[in-house]
């Protein structure tokens, strides 16, 4: 891992990260709504992403998308941006459809780093990919390609 990389700080706290809202390069986007799988974890473990490897506590979702990755939610923020698709009852495994949530957005030049607020897992994104502020106090990545069919920008 280089040291010189740019590491952006998930606050655990309500609100967008002022070097975000004030990057010039920011977008406002919503995500668009998506059908995903879900199971909540039964016990910590360990989810790997294409960006890193993410700890996961019992109650948290981990979620699978369309083109296969995967990425977690806190049990605390989940049924906020997530809703059960029937016959799914809320929290149980089964089928979520995204909820059209703002968020901001930064296509990233160089490579860098998040450090997510459980303060163990670091994602690291590549020049192209997107940090992603979810405006609750987490961070996230994003590939330009999945970024391209997820969120919709809105400024």
């Amino acid at each position: 891992m280089n040291p010189a990389l740019p590491v952006f700080h998930s606050s655990g706290r309500p609100g967008f990260l002022p070097q975000i809202s004030a990057d010039p390069l920011h977008v406002a986007a919503r995500k668009l709504e998506r059908e995903v799988t879900v199971r909540f974890a039964a016990a910590a473990c360990d989810i790997h992403t294409r960006e890193g490897v993410v700890h996961a506590k019992p109650g948290d979702a981990v979620l699978t998308g369309v083109a296969g990755e995967h990425w977690r939610v806190s049990r605390i923020r989940f049924h906020d941006k997530y809703q059960p698709v029937p016959p799914t009852r809320a929290g149980e495994d089964g089928t979520y459809r995204s909820l059209p949530t703002r968020i901001l957005a930064v296509p990233m030049r160089e490579p860098f780093s998040v450090l997510l607020s459980d303060g163990a897992s670091r994602l690291h994104g590549k020049a192209g990919d997107w940090l992603v502020d979810y405006g609750d106090g987490s961070l996230g990545i994003v590939a330009r390609a999945i970024f391209a069919t997820t969120y919709e920008v809105v400024d």
